[in-house]
């Protein structure tokens, strides 16, 4: 390299209070730093006490390692623990002989704490701050949940017996007279009913869409939130259902669906009869008066609506009444049934302030209790403490799809998407990211894979073994398939269980026996090259090392010295060669 040559301070960037800064207890934080991939020779981060009484103040420096990279950029990283929690800090940049301080998004040979001339002064606020690490204001997420193995059901569509869901659509009448319909006809004793099953291939967490009596089969137009759908069950088959769950040490996330009702929820159906007069009017978004119902679905409603879904009109959260009423929701369920937290539907749309009053009364119900919002994209500004805990990480099935459907797939580009996924916050947030492959809002992952066990089950691997919280739908250890609606939340294929359960139940084990939310993870950038993909996850038990050869070609990768076989796709006993479209999971011992 030429010694001469010019730090790219373009690429440098660090953002206070951010990812690139956060606490991870009363006396620690993580600071973060980007710089042009191979820029940097050396990267010191000082600190200090930001409320010192000396002038200038007295900082310490530490350097900062690299601990991740991808196409463009290095991200520089240091874990501090400080004897003070108000943090000052810049940094010292160095390339060769050229550096640079940085501070205050500037780059300069001179500290703030001296004149031209020389003379000391106090120029602290000019340092990058950390004003003040509040013990209370420290995001994180319950640490049940980051030890969680997610199933999530679709009721109508799962099961009504035991190995069974006979197929039935229901229509049943509220107490006032509104008609409830299933579709498929499963129910909350179903469920309970084959816990044993669910159990069995190690998840200890279910995730159930809505069951909430609703119009519609989804149960996403909900006509009163302080009841079961009868065509699920009664209150009393939900009490069982907690309980069983819970006597087996399995948690139990129910879906809150507060960005909209049902047409026939009852402050709707006052605003619909009293006009202008209803004391619900602003309890709804945009109502043109008189508030009509229209029969002819295509026709967009007088009042603003879920996706122009007239049977679902979107409810005003920044309401105080309405933030109110459906914070006393999300504690019911939390205090009467003990449900373990709430899957948050459509959050991105909701008011920030019904998200902190919801918030504050579940903690206070529960602290233990787990909140994840429904956010597609990047969901920081809403992980930051005073909203959700974790949101449905979205991003993690578009870079499986990206790495694994190519005809020619590239290890590399997947390596550094993942890189950039992991970075997006802090990492005991992103421990706890709600990691899936199906739900019931998109194509079976399946279907996506043209029906190749093979890739399904390499997406599964990353699914179970990679950081985060891994949630399957149900039906995927069936080899359910379906790219239409209809076909993706099809009635769960009882007697077929067996085509991936044996495979997904090896694979959750092996993630009990080796990983925590204390795991560390790495990228083998020595071994990722076309196809492949492979990564560590270091822990108390050991060093697993997880290789995927998503390509068409059979590769040798030798075991090293001190490995054992833990799992693999079987290459007729050579144990050198991982086969096209295969995988090798290797344990090295503490």
């Amino acid at each position: 390299m030429n010694q001469t040559e010019k730090i790219d301070k373009a690429a440098i960037l660090h953002i206070p209070l951010s990812q690139y800064a956060f606490a991870t207890s009363e006396y620690s934080i993580t600071i973060r730093l980007r710089a042009k991939k191979s820029d940097l020779t050396r990267c010191v981060i000082y600190t200090a006490d930001r409320v010192c009484r000396e002038t200038p103040v007295c900082f310490s420096g530490t350097d900062m390692r690299v601990c991740a990279t991808d196409e463009c950029f290095d991200y520089y990283e240091a874990d501090l623990t400080l004897p003070y929690n108000r943090v000052c800090y810049y940094f010292k940049l160095e390339k060769g002989e050229e550096w640079t301080y940085y501070y205050a998004d500037r780059f300069t040979k001179k500290l703030p704490d001296r004149t031209a001339d020389g003379v000391l002064i106090d120029g602290r606020s000019e340092y990058y701050q950390y004003p003040f690490i509040l013990r209370d204001e420290i995001p994180d997420v319950p640490e049940w949940f980051k030890r969680a193995v997610v199933y999530n059901i679709f009721p109508d569509s799962y099961a009504n017996g035991n190995r069974m869901l006979q197929v039935h659509p229901k229509e049943r009448l509220l107490e006032n007279g509104v008609a409830v319909k299933a579709r498929l006809g499963g129910t909350l004793d179903g469920i309970t009913e084959n816990l044993d099953h669910i159990q069995k291939m190690g998840f200890n967490c279910l995730y159930l869409n809505p069951i909430f009596a609703a119009g519609e089969y989804h149960k996403y137009d909900v006509v009163d939130y302080y009841h079961i759908d009868p065509c699920f069950g009664t209150e009393e088959d939900f009490q069982r259902l907690v309980e069983a769950a819970h006597k087996r040490g399995m948690h139990i996330i129910i879906d809150g669906v507060f960005n909209h009702c049902s047409w026939r929820f009852f402050a709707f159906e006052d605003v619909v009869k009293n006009g202008e007069k209803s004391r619900y009017k602003s309890w709804f978004y945009d109502l043109a008066f008189p508030v009509m119902r229209p029969d002819d679905p295509d026709k967009i409603p007088g009042y603003t609506c879920f996706a122009y879904e007239r049977k679902m009109p979107k409810l005003n959260t920044s309401n105080r009444e309405v933030q109110l009423y459906f914070a006393d929701v999300g504690t019911y369920w939390i205090k009467k049934y003990h449900v373990d937290g709430w899957r948050l539907d459509v959050a991105n749309e909701i008011s920030r302030e019904f998200w902190r009053t919801f918030r504050k009364a579940v903690k206070t119900a529960d602290a233990e209790a787990v909140l994840i919002g429904e956010v597609w994209e990047n969901a920081q500004s809403w992980l930051r403490g005073d909203a959700f805990d974790s949101t449905m990480n979205y991003e993690f099935r578009r870079i499986c799809m990206d790495y694994l459907m190519e005809e020619k797939p590239d290890g590399i580009t997947a390596a550094y998407e993942f890189e950039k996924m992991r970075l997006r916050y802090p990492d005991n947030i992103v421990k706890g990211q709600l990691n899936l492959l199906d739900s019931h809002d998109v194509p079976r992952f399946l279907s996506m894979c043209h029906g190749e066990g093979p890739l399904w089950k390499l997406g599964c691997i990353l699914l179970i073994l990679m950081p985060g919280v891994p949630s399957l739908f149900y039906g995927d250890e069936c080899g359910v398939e379906g790219v239409l609606e209809e076909d993706y939340r099809q009635p769960m294929p009882w007697g077929k269980e067996r085509t991936f359960s044996d495979f997904i139940c090896q694979l959750i084990m092996i993630r009990n026996n080796y990983i925590d939310e204390k795991t560390d993870y790495r990228p083998i950038w020595e071994l990722i090259r076309g196809g492949v993909f492979a990564f560590a996850r270091t822990g108390p038990n050991g060093t697993l090392r997880v290789i995927i050869n998503a390509g068409m070609e059979t590769l040798r990768c030798p075991i090293s010295e001190g490995e054992k076989m833990v799992m693999s796709s079987g290459t007729d006993g050579e144990e050198d060669t991982i086969e096209r479209k295969g995988y090798r999971i290797t344990l090295r011992n503490k």
